[in-house]
């Protein structure tokens, strides 16, 4: 599995970004309005939401993947 850095949105629970390791990370992931919350790949658990073979699609076409971890929402 492909290793891909996450970015949590701040003030709205859940929504998650999925950036490929080997990708740039993309312009609209500032400071002020996302978090880096760590990594994902084939050794670490993956969050709720995260599908590894929706999230390739997803970078194929967009460069990154946007999920929503319902396990961090209020």
């Amino acid at each position: 599995m492909r290793s891909y850095n996450l970015f949590y949105r701040k003030g709205l629970d859940g929504l998650v970004c999925a950036v490929p390791e080997d990708y740039a990370v993309p312009s609209f992931l500032t400071e002020d309005l996302w978090a880096f919350e760590g990594r994902v790949d084939g050794r670490t658990p993956q969050p709720a939401g995260f599908d590894g073979s929706v999230a390739a699609t997803a970078v194929r076409f967009n460069g990154f993947y946007l999920f929503q971890n319902l396990a961090r929402t209020a």
